[in-house]
């Protein structure tokens, strides 16, 4: 009796688990999205830059790319595995509008 209450104990943990990771898929694909297309946006700038200012829009393209996989890495941490769809839906919008408003 024992071990299948404990079996069945652990049914919802790992359900709860596996929601948490495929939160984390469904962001980690936003952010890619996002981080290829700053890119993309960033080698478009550094062809139209004149040689003499290539170097400070190269070393602000890298801190502002810096900054999105900081700000990508902590939206990661932040998942939470028991937030409702609604919530989910809203944590996913909420963290799109900040990766895009960083420079």
């Amino acid at each position: 009796m024992k071990p299948l209450f404990l079996a069945l104990l652990f049914i919802p943990i790992a359900a709860l688990a596996q929601e948490q990771e495929a939160q984390r898929e469904v962001l980690r694909r936003d952010q890619q999205s996002d981080a290829f297309g700053q890119r993309l946006q960033q080698a478009l700038e550094l062809q139209h830059t004149p040689p003499e200012r290539r170097q400070e829009v190269e070393s602000r393209q890298l801190q502002e790319r810096q900054r999105l996989e900081n700000a990508s890495e902590r939206q990661l941490r932040d998942v939470k595995a028991d937030a409702p769809a609604e919530a989910r839906a809203h944590e996913r919008q909420k963290a799109a509008q900040e990766r895009r408003a960083l420079p």
